[in-house]
Order: C-alpha cells, then sequence, then structure tokens
C-alpha cells in the first residue's frame, strides 16, 4: 500500500506519464529493466508542499524505481464481423506488462569529484 506523502511526482515510461508518490506499485507497458533491478524514469514534474517544479528546476532531482515483476495482462478478445458475407473472426491478445514500485523520490545521489580527479592524476604519473 502506498504511503501518506505530500510529495508526488510525475514520470513518462513509454510514452504515457503517470503520477506517482513514493511506495507506489503501478503496471505499465513491458520495460527493458530484468526484474529486482533499479532504474530511473524521466521525471517531468515535481509536486507537493509549495509551488511545482518544471523544466530547469528538476535539475538534481530524480525518480527511483524498481521492477518488481513482469506479468501479462488480462486476455483481451477481439471479434470482427461484417453483416451478410459469413466473415467473423476471433482473436485474443494479452498485454505485456511489468509492475514496478516507486522508491524514492527526491535529490540524485551526488559522487565525489575530488576522488576522481585524484585517481585520473595517479593514473597518468604512472603511465609517464
Amino acid at each position: 500500500m502506498a504511503t501518506k506523502t505530500s510529495n508526488y511526482a510525475i514520470i513518462a515510461l513509454g510514452g504515457k506519464q503517470y503520477r506517482v508518490r513514493e511506495g507506489e506499485r503501478l503496471l505499465v507497458d513491458r520495460l527493458p529493466h530484468d526484474e529486482g533491478k533499479t532504474f530511473h524514469p524521466d521525471l517531468i514534474m515535481l509536486g507537493g508542499d509549495g509551488d511545482p517544479k518544471l523544466g530547469d528546476a528538476l535539475k538534481g532531482a530524480q525518480v527511483t524505481a524498481k521492477v518488481s515483476e513482469h506479468v501479462l495482462g488480462k486476455k483481451v478478445i477481439v471479434g470482427k464481423h461484417r453483416r451478410r458475407t459469413g466473415y467473423r473472426r476471433r482473436n485474443g491478445h494479452r498485454s505485456r506488462l511489468s509492475r514496478i514500485e516507486i522508491q524514492s523520490i527526491g535529490k540524485k545521489a551526488t559522487r565525489s569529484t575530488t576522488a576522481k580527479k585524484t585517481a585520473g592524476t595517479a593514473t597518468k604519473k604512472e603511465e609517464s
């Protein structure tokens, strides 16, 4: 069950937009990520307390989601019929879906740039 927080985000997945909160689970079109893996969907808007954030105000913010499982949707029966010709077709379809869980909405985890710089200079000195 979703936790009661006032922060929400609007994310884009598979050409669709979803309004999500932390702890929420939803079914989306099949994703290329494996089960149990985390990923960061495209962030469109952050809302909640105060004014919503759009565009450049979203720098440094991200949504973390985890792929819980890959499932098949409900079977949909499609029937075609043309009158007076004896033409009838019946076809079924099951959508391939992914169940995702929103783990966090917030700031990106920043890496320290000083560690990269010192490691990079040490390797250059050793090569010389």
